[in-house]
């Protein structure tokens, strides 16, 4: 069979797989000879916006196809970087290159790729980082959005829901089956509903404002000896998860003294104010739209680097840390990081 491309792209979450993303595959499966599936959002923590691992997320889409579609497809995580652009273009070319190397059966003749997508909305602006390849656009179905198909499951019985989510042509019968298997498991499913709870308590305590508030948070990267000082949460959002020590900013306190506070609070650090000041080696504003569930937060991070030293100062978990520990940097993982404080402490510290 001729194919119009040698390889099709196709980049998205699938927080889940549904009816419209489907549409896009079978498209690029009729178009290329194979298609290439990056699953986004990879290696994060379990959070109400991306309750499933890439791994999960392919058995959902591979559970859709036959098993030559399946042959043809290659899926590949794609890990965020939300404050470089560059970084993550860099990352889905240097991917599709490796695949085009390992699968390309013609390689004295340049492989046809096309990158293939809807615009549904904001998030589809990397349609336009990629004007070497190709592009083919397919019509949103009926514009399905994994957003409110998500909420739904964690909020309502998934028992009553994903059988008219599949009556309805939302959702394929077969991420539905994957689906209800997964919300058996007492663990994860119950997780993501005690976040999505939290947050809408939480959102509801601000819902009689006038306007949408904005929040404003520090966090503090301080950093001894190839180790950075990070918490644990004892609370949601992020319960059990590590982060980064720092909280919301008093209407009384500049941005550094909240800093500090914090620091003190959470992590009981016996360094003099001082020292800790003059040690500040860069401060960052975060302002992903995404990067709190609780709702629109910007943090001001302060990179401390204190002197080396052979013994780390010693910490204890305070306040809303249930215990604080200095982490040697290369043992981050960012599935283990509360929100995007993995992407912080690489950005602050030059190390993307």
């Amino acid at each position: 069979m001729q194919y119009e491309f040698d390889f099709a792209v196709f980049i998205g979450r699938f927080q889940p797989f549904h009816a419209g993303h489907l549409q896009v595959v079978r498209t690029g499966l009729e178009k290329a000879e194979r298609l290439i599936l990056l699953i986004g959002s990879a290696w994060q923590a379990r959070n109400p916006r991306n309750p499933w691992t890439h791994q999960e997320r392919e058995q959902m889409v591979r559970a859709c196809l036959t098993e030559s579609e399946n042959q043809r497809l290659l899926c590949l995580p794609l890990m965020d970087v939300p404050y470089n652009d560059e970084a993550w273009v860099r990352n889905v070319q240097a991917t599709v290159a490796g695949m085009v190397t390992a699968h390309h059966a013609t390689p004295h003749r340049p492989a046809r790729i096309a990158l293939i997508g809807h615009r549904k909305d904001h998030t589809g602006f990397y349609l336009n980082l990629f004007p070497q390849w190709s592009a083919v656009g397919v019509d949103n179905v009926r514009q399905i959005s994994a957003t409110p198909i998500r909420e739904r499951y964690f909020s309502a019985a998934p028992e009553t829901l994903l059988p008219s989510l599949v009556d309805t042509d939302v959702l394929p019968s077969a991420v539905a089956s994957y689906l209800t298997g997964f919300a058996s498991d007492a663990g994860a499913y119950q997780h993501i509903r005690d976040e999505i709870a939290f947050v809408r308590k939480y959102r509801d305590a601000w819902s009689s404002a006038p306007y949408a508030p904005t929040f404003v948070t520090v966090d503090g990267v301080v950093v001894q000896s190839g180790h950075v000082l990070l918490v644990e949460r004892r609370a949601s959002p992020g319960k059990g998860l590590w982060a980064l020590p720092g909280g919301f900013v008093d209407g009384s306190e500049r941005l550094l003294d909240a800093c500090l506070r914090e620091l003190r609070e959470e992590t009981r650090l016996k360094v003099p104010a001082p020292v800790l000041k003059g040690s500040i080696r860069r401060q960052e504003v975060y302002d992903d739209p995404y990067r709190s569930a609780r709702g629109r937060t910007i943090t001001h991070a302060f990179y401390m680097e204190l002197e080396p030293n052979a013994s780390l100062p010693k910490v204890k978990g305070g306040d809303d840390a249930r215990q604080a520990r200095w982490v040697p940097l290369g043992e981050l993982t960012p599935e283990r990081l509360f929100e995007d404080h993995y992407f912080i402490i690489q950005d602050i510290l030059g190390l993307i």
